[in-house]
């Protein structure tokens, strides 16, 4: 994601300088090239910088049908934040560069400025956000959404939801089981829990509190305040210095250890039947 967006901003900035270069000439205008390309990339390189914390937001507080009514407020402030530091940010690298060049930065009156720029930050702000949930949710349905395997309409329970040995998985309009015993570890993820199985990632949306409840903590042992993981997928624990530790994954995967949670770990995975290699 970053990547796509560095190209798109990048992309945006030259065909812009572009464009801006042969109006100028075909106005008439006097208008270094130098000017034009340090307006155009000291602006993309501030969003740049602020883009990062903008997809954190969008998977930390995800617009979704129950929440878009109480969390759009939120990102219209965000929007006002994400063009003021904008503003700040990019007129404090002309006025640099200006100077540089031996010429002097004249952004004009600050009201004028804020509106016009804010204009054009809001589209860019929910560009972001749209095309971030747009991926997140493709993302969801090509790889499926897992969901609690509920009790039928008719019938007997296939089983209880309170210890499920099996999730649904919601894949392009078509329904797959995921057995509990294949899920290698969880992470958190904003309102989701992406269980990992077989390398890959079905969210479900619940907390990881809310799943470490329903899972046998005989089997599933939390490791980090976002992650819960299947002890018989740990093959070594890795000490480090700070009293945290790395886990070691039978995929080769490693995954954090928290100091708060590594000796319950380490008291768990020594009466579980698989042996860790290192501890």
């Amino acid at each position: 994601m970053i990547a796509f967006w560095v190209f798109t901003f990048v992309a945006a900035a030259v065909g812009n300088t572009l464009t801006t270069r042969i109006d100028v000439a075909r106005n008439g205008q006097v208008y270094p090239t130098w000017q034009i390309a340090t307006n155009e990339f000291t602006s993309i390189f501030i969003s740049l910088l602020m883009l990062p914390l903008l997809l954190r937001a969008c998977d930390r507080w995800p617009l979704h049908a129950d929440t878009w009514r109480r969390r759009l407020p939120l990102y219209v402030l965000g929007s006002v934040a994400w063009s003021i530091v904008h503003i700040v940010g990019m007129d404090l690298l002309r006025w640099f560069f200006y100077g540089v060049w031996g010429s002097h930065y004249e952004p004009g009156s600050w009201a004028v400025q804020g509106v016009y720029e804010y204009l054009k930050d809001v589209r860019t702000f929910f560009l972001i956000v749209a095309v971030c949930h747009t991926v997140e949710w493709f993302g969801r349905r090509t790889q499926g959404e897992a969901s609690l395997l509920d009790a039928p309409d008719e019938g007997p329970a296939v089983e209880s939801v309170e210890r499920p040995e099996r999730f649904l998985v919601r894949k392009l309009g078509r329904d797959f089981l995921v057995a509990t015993a294949d899920i290698e570890w969880a992470q958190a993820a904003g309102n989701y829990v992406n269980l990992r199985v077989r390398g890959r990632d079905y969210p479900l949306r619940t907390t990881l509190a809310a799943l470490e409840t329903k899972l046998d903590p005989t089997v599933f042992v939390r490791a980090h305040r976002s992650y819960l993981v299947q002890l018989g997928h740990v093959t070594s624990i890795e000490p480090l210095d700070a009293g945290d530790a790395r886990l070691h994954m039978a995929d080769g995967t490693v995954l954090p250890c928290s100091r708060r949670y590594r000796e319950s770990l380490r008291a768990a995975a020594s009466g579980a039947e698989p042996a860790l290699v290192r501890a």
